[in-house]
């Protein structure tokens, strides 16, 4: 089983910094950055819109919880979107070196 996690953040600062440390920690075999999408969403009863970026990580379900909370970690907002979507079929010689990427849990 694999784990696709989204989460956006404000600066690109911040998302090279997420993406480096999960990938050099081998939490996330892979993360894509995207440069720039605009938000709609309500915080504190307002209704804001924001330029920013999106993380498109790439782990094993194993991994999830920690990639988790690692994000929450070096997450520049007081409460980050992390979005999973779990997932067990695609090319499978990717799935492979994605399993491969991603440290086992106690290594």
């Amino acid at each position: 089983m694999y784990t696709l996690l989204l989460s956006t953040t404000n600066t690109m600062e911040n998302a090279k910094k997420i993406a480096k440390t999960l990938v050099d920690e081998r939490l996330a075999a892979c993360v894509n950055i995207v440069p720039y999408i605009k938000s709609f969403y309500v915080w504190e009863g307002k209704t804001v819109e924001d330029d920013e970026i999106l993380l498109v990580i790439k782990t094993t379900a194993e991994a999830k919880e920690k990639v988790i909370k690692r994000v929450k970690e070096l997450h520049t907002y007081q409460v980050p979107e992390v979005i999973a979507i779990d997932f067990n079929s695609g090319l499978p010689e990717y799935l492979q070196w994605l399993s491969e990427s991603v440290k086992k849990d106690g290594n």
